[in-house]
């Protein structure tokens, strides 16, 4: 074999041939009906039929491809399989992920304006969409970032940023720490951006309903000074509750302080009739984040997050350097330039492209059929003596418990049904004590197949 440099660079008869067979798998998984929920296996069990392909010479790329095909992808789970109703799975539309495929092979940089426009100018058109959607006045902007962990952060640099300005222009003293509030339902990624940012992390506690009021705030007894942010949720992962916004945004602006909404998984719901309403206030924000890869339908990984007044943000977080000056000594629109981020690929495309394809009215159905494929299981439990509800939905997360079931029972049902690829339904917890969930946001899984896993736990 040749040891020329450029040789993995060359357009020969064999990397045509290879593009060939990446391209017919590529076809292949895209085809696939019905969807299998495959199976992970141990790192002995991998070691043990795997060889070695990390060599200096390689195996060839036939051979990575078959050994990827029939021994790495069966050993991970399908999260686009209907039966999967775990955490928060996703279901990209098939226009999305063929779509990703050519923002791969395109190469593009989407950090900056200058080297890659045209991305930037689609992604900014769905960016846009999304905060007009949210009541946000004109100007309101973002980024696309990896997922709502980096979203969260980013915006929470960005409200202490502020309010650190904001006291020294006032020639205030900073003070010994700095804090924001959150619920003591609030998502994990809003404590681990408290650790990372070594600020202090304060949570409400709500009532039996989980939804944080702008009253529960109020009546912690808070100590003001400091906080220089709340965060609201929009649609919690373990349940799907949405905080009441309008009275949280209310407490937010009597003090002064940044309102954030980490909707990672539920904002999506405001394209949807039935639960729009759930999101009076949401056009009070300074910034929220909704995760494509969620519950748009999306590939992996995509989080929106959206300034009402981007100024902040530019200001916050770009950063500064020699060779960086071509870019940031202008007035273009770097998305690099507002989250804690710079090499970026330009991953807002796959969802603008599938939202040119479909339009938006048949991601409203989409969403919607989730909604009442939600309600419609929650009527059945409702129905049945040997489950009950934890909590009514309010988006698309169903939580109920198997009455008499310790957390053995819960894990042995499940387990089983994913040996066998029926499904991925796995319990959680509240409060101490195993439930079940079913987190439904693909459009294929329906209510006759969660029926049958209710049978099943009969």
């Amino acid at each position: 074999m040749s040891n020329n440099p450029a040789r993995m660079h060359i357009h020969d008869a064999q990397t045509a041939e290879l593009r060939e067979s990446i391209f017919d798998y590529a076809r292949y998984r895209l085809t696939l009906d019905p969807i299998p929920l495959d199976y992970p296996k141990s790192y002995v069990e991998l070691r043990e039929i795997m060889p070695d392909t990390v060599t200096e010479s390689g195996v060839g790329g036939q051979q990575a491809l078959a050994l990827f095909r029939d021994v790495l992808a069966p050993a991970c789970i399908s999260i686009d399989f209907p039966g999967n109703v775990s955490f928060i799975p996703t279901a990209p539309t098939e226009a999305a992920s063929m779509f990703d495929l050519i923002v791969s092979a395109s190469s593009i940089f989407g950090g900056s304006w200058m080297e890659g426009a045209g991305a930037v100018y689609a992604e900014n058109e769905v960016l846009t969409f999304i905060a007009n959607e949210a009541g946000l006045p004109e100007g309101a902007g973002g980024v696309f970032v990896q997922g709502g962990t980096a979203g969260n952060l980013s915006s929470l640099v960005v409200a202490r940023y502020k309010a650190m300005k904001k006291r020294d222009e006032a020639g205030l003293p900073r003070p010994a720490r700095w804090s924001f509030l959150c619920s003591e339902e609030a998502h994990s990624s809003i404590a681990a951006a408290a650790r990372v940012m070594d600020v202090d992390v304060i949570k409400v506690p709500v009532g039996d309903d989980g939804i944080m009021h702008g009253s529960d705030i109020e009546a912690a007894g808070i100590d003001w000074d400091g906080v220089f942010a709340i965060v609201a949720t929009g649609g919690t992962t373990n349940f799907g509750i949405v905080d009441h916004l309008e009275s949280v945004g209310e407490v937010a602006r009597a003090h002064d302080v940044w309102f954030h909404v980490d909707g990672a998984y539920g904002i999506a719901a405001i394209f949807a009739p039935s639960t729009k309403h759930h999101f009076a206030g949401l056009e009070t924000v300074d910034s929220f984040i909704v995760d494509p890869h969620k519950w748009l339908y999306a590939p992996f990984d995509a989080c929106a997050l959206v300034y009402r007044d981007p100024a902040f943000a530019r200001i916050a977080h770009t950063q500064h350097a020699a060779y960086l000056d071509v870019l940031t000594n202008t007035d273009e629109w770097n998305p690099s330039d507002f989250a804690y981020h710079l090499s970026r690929r330009a991953r807002g495309l796959p969802l603008w492209f599938s939202l040119a394809t479909y339009g938006v009215a048949a991601y409203r159905d989409a969403i919607e059929s989730n909604n009442r494929v939600a309600q419609q299981i929650a009527d059945v439990i409702r129905e049945r003596d040997y489950v009950e509800l934890v909590r009514d939905p309010m988006l698309s997360v169903v939580v109920f418990r198997r009455k008499g079931w310790t957390s053995e029972q819960y894990h042995e049902w499940a387990n089983d049904l994913f040996e066998k690829g029926t499904a991925m339904s796995f319990p959680s917890a509240f409060r101490g004590e195993p439930v079940m969930r079913f987190a439904i946001v693909n459009p294929l899984t329906t209510l006759e197949f969660l029926v049958e896993l209710l049978d099943s736990m009969a």
